[in-house]
């Protein structure tokens, strides 16, 4: 019989390694298109730029199927709850893409209807400048995102989601204490955080 050399059957590592691994190179999109970037992110899906090399073909239109949210385009206000609703409602561990300058900073609608941020709402990992991006800057965002799941942990990613599902139940919690509605409910935290000199809710 011949020998065997440990080396060849045995790989040590760690388990967060092997986790992050399969992490970055299967993530499920879940696009949240509701302007002109949303038309960039088709083309990025399209044969010509092919997501699919970074193993992010899958996309799916139920946030119960998906692990990435991107966010293309203008958010307003009135949207914010169901922002936060899609968000709680995706697969754990998740992911945020801010696409757009309108996503990421409410752009060039600085008015009272236009939420100036999603990361004011929804935790947010990464940032895609742009009005509209193209999809060469939406896939080295995706591929940043890659680099950022890769030296995660196990248990930051989920501190970083409970701090979020914590803030949802202050704000069913507010909202049952004061009959308003979810939007109403979403613009008192907003304006407390402020007045704290916190600019998120979560």
């Amino acid at each position: 019989m011949a020998e065997m050399n440990i080396n060849d059957a045995v790989m040590t590592t760690r388990l967060d390694a092997v986790v992050n691994w399969g992490r970055k190179n299967s993530l499920w999109p879940m696009p949240f298109g509701v302007a002109c970037c949303a038309i960039e992110f088709m083309s990025m899906m399209s044969s010509k730029y092919d997501l699919s090399r970074f193993g992010a073909e899958a996309m799916r239109f139920s946030p119960r199927q998906s692990d990435m949210m991107l966010i293309l385009g203008t958010i307003t206000n009135k949207m914010a709850p169901v922002l936060r609703t899609i968000y709680a409602q995706m697969a754990e561990p998740k992911w945020v893409i801010s696409v757009g300058v309108c996503a990421s900073s409410g752009g060039m609608y600085r008015t009272y209807a236009t939420l100036q941020g999603v990361d004011r709402v929804i935790p947010v990992d990464v940032y895609v400048p742009g009005c509209p991006p193209r999809p060469e800057s939406i896939i080295y965002g995706v591929m940043k995102l890659q680099e950022k799941i890769e030296k995660e942990s196990l248990s930051m990613r989920k501190d970083h989601i409970e701090r979020f599902y914590e803030s949802l139940a202050r704000q069913d919690a507010l909202q049952a204490e004061k009959g308003l509605t979810s939007q109403q409910t979403i613009r008192e935290m907003l304006m407390d955080a402020g007045e704290r000199g916190v600019g998120t809710i979560f």
